[in-house]
């Protein structure tokens, strides 16, 4: 299945304007996945569905016209980025138009060791850009890890980094943002 998304990928990369149309099928069940890890984590009455996220994420994924797409953990990490701004989008406007502060979610359950609330989706947002200010390797591993629910392997593969360094800086990173989401 990775040698049929990178495959179809580097086709459309290529020109190929059916490939656009069979990769679909292919990555969907894998994007609603991450889509619906996503909304786990917002509040209950959040007006997107998983199903919406997904085809607002694909949509913006494949009118990239200027990416490059490496491989299928290449392809998966950008659609958690996709997923992630939407959504964040998403609550700034309904902050704009309530003024009521955002909604807490929690990071308990996917990044062990954050044991308290950690506010909403776009203090998450705002504390990864600081991460990625200081050090952006370790913010794009949590992006892959927690966004994209990509493996250790997978994440180094994604970044061309050793498993012992995606460790040890996830390691970091998790105790980074539980400092500044507390």
């Amino acid at each position: 299945m990775a040698d049929d998304v990178t495959e179809l990928l580097l086709a459309a990369h290529g020109g190929s304007g059916d490939a656009i149309d069979r990769l679909m099928p292919v990555v969907y069940a894998e994007l609603k996945s991450l889509a619906a890890g996503y909304l786990r984590a917002e509040r209950a009455d959040h007006t997107l569905q998983t199903t919406g996220l997904v085809h607002e994420a694909y949509l913006k994924l494949v009118d990239q016209r200027r990416t490059t797409w490496q491989n299928r953990a290449h392809f998966f990490g950008i659609a958690a980025q996709a997923m992630r701004r939407i959504l964040v989008d998403h609550a700034r406007k309904r902050q704009a138009r309530k003024r009521d502060g955002g909604h807490p979610i929690t990071l308990d359950d996917d990044l062990p060791g954050l044991t308290a609330e950690t506010g909403d989706i776009v203090a998450v947002d705002e504390a990864l850009v600081r991460l990625a200010a200081m050090d952006s390797r370790q913010a794009r591993i949590v992006e892959l890890r927690y966004f994209a629910g990509m493996s250790v392997e997978e994440t180094a593969a994604a970044l061309e980094i050793s498993p012992a360094t995606v460790k040890r800086d996830w390691t970091s990173a998790k105790a980074w943002l539980f400092r500044e989401l507390r």
